[in-house]
């Protein structure tokens, strides 16, 4: 009884309290969230709808359109694999390397994309550790699609992993032992007891892994080599087209990377309502 005054009393607060922090807290989003997302769409439309469509239409917005898809359709399925291996021995398995393992997983978190970049320009790039053999070979990895897909690989790789792992470690092995008990095998177990478990941190994993790849600039811009119409994702053809002064465009193209990300967050909403356990876990 006492416990459950304690808590009463303890968030109980004034009226003009709840008021100040609510205030803050709206005035905080309203400043660094809202206020930016109206000027990047106001911008866009400062020359009326048709230049804004005119601007999206254009070929090398189109191309890098069509370049963030691709990118991120490739790094977000091999995040996914990955993610759910790695959750799956980490959880549910004791093995030699396994606190290795975990702070590899976290490692991106703490390198700058743009460290992220250079690497790889370091190991695949044309004075790197395997430029002459790429280079004899005829193989582009830098300043190419590969290069694109490796960076936003190694940035997002991460999220999934992250969504998965403490989700699995609460759910225990409980389940598993009795499938393995009644003569089930390990592969068996894992489709039919495991995944279908995690199937919503893992969607919500993917929603995040995804938001991320279609946004990354830092390491993706060290790799790219800005080539018009051809290495240039969203971000860069924004910076490009900001850097020429066209405006318009640029915002016209930020404001379609914008309505992407609203597109995720809605559904990231939807499976957070769909699976109320899901929300606040995972840190990200």
């Amino acid at each position: 009884m006492m416990a459950a005054v304690s808590r009463r009393r303890a968030t109980d607060d004034p009226a003009w309290a709840k008021a100040l922090v609510i205030g803050v807290v709206m005035a905080f989003l309203a400043l660094v969230l809202i206020l930016p997302l109206a000027a990047v769409f106001a911008e866009a439309l400062r020359k009326g709808l048709g230049a804004a469509l005119e601007a999206i239409n254009n070929p090398d917005a189109l191309a890098a359109v069509k370049l963030t898809l691709i990118t991120a359709a490739i790094s977000v399925p091999f995040n996914a694999a990955f993610g759910l291996c790695a959750a799956w021995a980490i959880a549910k398995h004791e093995f030699p390397g396994k606190p290795l393992l975990i702070t590899l997983i976290d490692l991106p978190f703490s390198v700058s994309p743009v460290v992220a970049g250079l690497i790889y320009v370091l190991i695949f790039g044309l004075q790197g550790w395997f430029g002459e053999y790429l280079v004899d070979n005829d193989i582009k990895i830098i300043f190419a699609v590969p290069g694109i897909v490796l960076a936003t690989v190694f940035v997002t790789f991460p999220f999934v992993a992250r969504e998965l792992i403490p989700l699995m470690q609460e759910q225990g092995t409980s389940e598993e032992e009795a499938a393995v008990s009644m003569g089930a095998g390990g592969l068996y177990t894992f489709w039919r007891v495991t995944a279908p478990n995690v199937r919503w941190g893992l969607m919500y994993g993917v929603l995040l892994c995804n938001a991320r790849a279609m946004g990354e600039f830092g390491a993706v811009s060290v790799v790219s080599g800005h080539i018009r119409g051809l290495t240039n994702t969203m971000p860069l053809h924004v910076e490009i087209l900001y850097n020429e002064y066209d405006f318009v465009g640029a915002f016209a193209v930020a404001a379609l990377l914008c309505l992407l990300a609203v597109v995720t967050l809605v559904l990231k909403t939807a499976l957070e309502v769909a699976q109320p356990g899901m929300r606040g876990r995972g840190g990200h």
